[in-house]
């Protein structure tokens, strides 16, 4: 059978169910901290990319990505949460000019992307999907018009939060203060909304998942998360907002941060890391996405990595080559090609498509 995506030849497996998959739609990955990283390794640059573990601690390349299937990047433009105000916009717009960088230093195989239809063309290209995602609310500082400034720049999702509360979302992993989402929450959602990003609940508290889900007419993304019923973390995902993300028709992008994966792991961390390490394997992250079948259905599945964004991931896929062996390991429990294609990217596209349509429409 010919590739009908040229990528899809380059990824490292043999597996024809996989390989069949793949031609259908490359991985669409929900989140890397490449840019970050790069700030605080490499001074932004973004030489050596071209070449494996450059600078000797990237869990991201271009030769890996090539061998990872990767067909589209959600690039996250991540700021953490002690960068306030204009600060925090500035260091925003660094990691945006840093993604654009990146794409203009490797032209032969990535692309930038803010659509369905940018990314479809980039596949047709032979080339990787360059998106931007930005992360964590308080990169805005309260203000719509940045926010719409993010949009034209090419950033197509923001998670509404980090690790800390906004002054208009509750966070995960902060004490509550709001409830939830807030009045200006809720109208931020609502622009995000009419600009066609899609509005991103991963590190969000579940209070505001459900905020969330009654404010947005278009589909919502977790680009990294997992399920709450497989591990109890509160950057995972509970069972009644996973029906209602059925019913919203968003997607779960599974991430593969150990903490996220096993309690065991998690626990082991929180000890202090004495002991041996807990095993953490490809079959944690099938636990994940097995359960998210079961509950939403495969329609609303994919991947969101979070590579460059944890010191250490499962063995097994422990950088950005490793996608096809989580394919590969759906095949092995009967998984078929069509909805291992919905998984790796098929179901990303989906969205993104939805949101982008809704918004022509609004401004209409």
């Amino acid at each position: 059978m010919t590739s009908s995506l040229p990528a899809a030849d380059l990824a490292d497996t043999t597996d024809e169910t996989v390989r069949d998959a793949l031609r259908a739609a490359l991985v669409f990955d929900g989140h890397n901290d490449l840019a970050w990283e790069s700030r605080t390794s490499a001074a932004y640059a973004t030489d050596g990319l071209g070449a494996d573990a450059p600078h000797g601690r990237f869990h991201t390349d271009v030769p890996r990505l090539r061998r990872g299937g990767v067909g589209a990047q959600f690039w996250s433009v991540f700021v953490p949460t002690d960068l306030e105000g204009a600060d925090a916009v500035a260091a925003t717009l660094e990691q945006i000019d840093f993604v654009h960088r990146l794409v203009a230093a490797y032209p032969d195989d990535l692309a930038l992307a803010r659509t369905g239809a940018d990314v479809r063309a980039a596949w047709a290209g032979g080339k990787i999907a360059s998106l931007l995602g930005a992360e964590g609310g308080h990169s805005i500082d309260g203000s719509l018009a940045v926010l719409r400034t993010f949009a034209r720049l090419g950033v197509a999702y923001m998670t509404l939060t980090h690790n800390d509360n906004t002054p208009w979302a509750d966070s995960a992993t902060d004490e509550p203060t709001h409830g939830g989402l807030t009045d200006e929450g809720r109208e931020v959602v609502r622009e995000m909304n009419r600009l066609g990003m899609l509005v991103d609940l991963s590190h969000v508290a579940t209070s505001t998942m459900h905020d969330a889900l009654d404010v947005s007419t278009a589909p919502v993304v977790f680009s990294h998360s997992g399920c709450r019923a497989v591990t109890e973390h509160p950057r995972n995902v509970p069972d009644d907002v996973l029906v209602r993300l059925r019913e919203n028709g968003g997607v779960l992008m599974v991430a593969f941060v150990p903490s996220f994966l096993s309690e065991e792991w998690a626990q082991w961390r929180h000890a202090g890391e004495v002991g041996p390490e807990p095993e953490v394997g490809v079959d944690a992250v099938v636990a994940h996405l097995e359960h998210g079948r079961e509950v939403m259905g495969v329609e609303h599945l994919g991947l969101g990595g979070d590579y460059d964004g944890f010191a250490v991931f499962p063995r097994g896929i422990e950088d950005v080559s490793g996608y096809p062996r989580i394919l590969e390991a759906l095949a092995a429990r009967g998984w078929s090609s069509e909805e291992i294609a919905a998984v790796a990217g098929g179901n990303a596209l989906r969205i993104l498509d939805a949101v982008s349509t809704q918004a022509v429409s609004a401004s209409r």
